[in-house]
C-alpha cells in the first residue's frame, strides 16, 4: 500500500514532506592523535582493573583467612593470577605503543663479496691487459711460428 491510499482510508490528506539532503561532513582525525587517545584510555582502564583487583584480593584473603575455606583460597589465587596478567598486559601495551611510534626505518645493507681465485700475476694480467705477460707470450709465439 502506498502512503496516499492509507491517507484516503483514514480520511487524512497525505502531504509528503520534501526531503532535505544534508551534506556529509567528513571529519578527519589525525591517526597518531587517535592512537594516543586510545592508548591513554586503555592504560586508564587497565590501571583501574588492577587497582580494583588488588582491593578484591585483599577482601578475598580476609574471607579466606577467617573462613578457612579451600574454595576461598582458590578464588584468591585466581584473582592474584588475573591481576598479574593485567599488569603484564599494561607492560605489553607500553611495548606495543613504542613499536607503533617508532619510525619505520629500513636500512639497506648491500654486501658484495667478490672472490678471485688465482695468482697475483694472473690478476695483474686481467687488470692491465696492455702490460700483460700473456700478451707478450702471444706476440712472441706468433713471430716464431
Amino acid at each position: 500500500m502506498t502512503l496516499e491510499k492509507i491517507g484516503e482510508y483514514l480520511g487524512i490528506p497525505f502531504v509528503a514532506e520534501e526531503k532535505k539532503e544534508t551534506p556529509i561532513v567528513k571529519i578527519e582525525i589525525d591517526e597518531s592523535k587517535q592512537i594516543n587517545l586510545d592508548f591513554q584510555q586503555v592504560r586508564k582502564n587497565l590501571k583501574n582493573l588492577a587497582s580494583t583487583g588488588e582491593e578484591a584480593i585483599e577482601g578475598i584473603l580476609k574471607v579466606a583467612q577467617e573462613g578457612d575455606s579451600p574454595r576461598a583460597y582458590e578464588v584468591a589465587a585466581t584473582m592474584l593470577k588475573t591481576v598479574s596478567e593485567i599488569n603484564k598486559d599494561l607492560i605489553q601495551m607500553h611495548h606495543t605503543m613504542k613499536m607503533i611510534e617508532k619510525p619505520n626505518v629500513t636500512e639497506k645493507n648491500t654486501t658484495n663479496n667478490s672472490i678471485y681465485v688465482g695468482s697475483t700475476s694472473d690478476l695483474q694480467d686481467l687488470i692491465n691487459t696492455a702490460r700483460s705477460r700473456k700478451k707478450v707470450l702471444k706476440d712472441d709465439s706468433t713471430e716464431n711460428g
